[in-house]
Formats: C-alpha cells, sequence, structure tokens
C-alpha cells in the first residue's frame, strides 16, 4: 500500500498552470513537515517548496512568486499550485512527508510534469 500518493501532473503549454496534490495514508502521524522536490533528467533531486505544520512556507528561488504550497491537515495532503510554468519546470515531481519525533521522511512515487509548446 502507497503511503503517500501524488495526482496531477502532466503535459503543459509554457504560461500555463498545474496543480499537484499528495494525500498521506493515516499510519503517516504526526505529520510535521509537507513538501515538494523535483528531478530534471541528469540533474540532482531539488527542493521546490516545503511548509511546515504551522503553516510557514519557503519556496526556491527559481519558483517564487509563480508557484503556491499549501496544505489540508484534516485530509493529510499538501498541494502545489504551479502558475506561469516554464520549459526548465519540466522534471519528475516528488511529495515529501516527514513525521514524528523521529522525523522519518516519506516519498511520493513521482509525477511527470511537462512543459512544452
Amino acid at each position: 500500500q502507497e503511503k503517500l500518493v501524488e495526482s496531477g501532473g502532466g503535459l503543459v503549454q509554457p504560461g500555463g498552470s498545474l496543480r499537484l496534490s499528495c494525500t498521506a495514508s493515516a499510519s503517516i502521524f504526526p505529520i510535521n513537515s509537507m513538501g515538494w522536490y523535483r528531478q530534471a533528467p541528469g540533474k540532482e533531486r531539488e527542493l521546490v517548496a516545503t511548509i511546515s505544520s504551522g503553516g510557514s512556507t519557503s519556496y526556491a528561488d527559481s519558483v517564487k512568486g509563480r508557484f503556491t504550497i499549501s496544505r489540508n491537515n484534516a485530509k493529510n495532503t499538501v498541494y502545489l499550485q504551479m502558475n506561469s510554468l516554464k520549459p526548465e519546470d519540466t522534471a519528475v515531481y516528488y511529495c515529501n512527508v516527514n513525521a514524528g519525533i523521529r522525523r522519518v521522511a516519506y516519498w511520493g512515487q513521482g509525477t511527470q510534469v511537462t512543459v512544452s509548446s
């Protein structure tokens, strides 16, 4: 059984928008931070955005002003709203959840985002 289930990736034209979702199973408790990473072909995985349990957010400089991370604690779900997408945003996007006193990290299976005309 998948512990993190992602959805929302796809193909979009430059300037378009996509919304990613990631839902954690109820067995992951208590959830601390939630976030999104991405990995483009031939590149290392990089942090895109994170949100703390209290709602504090942080973003990579490359996505500031274009991407918005949010979470619904009642649904154990984190979202990434991506606007003004650029070809360089093309990557596999991974959801990350940090849980418990030992801050165990869980990863989603990844969802492909392709920005191309």
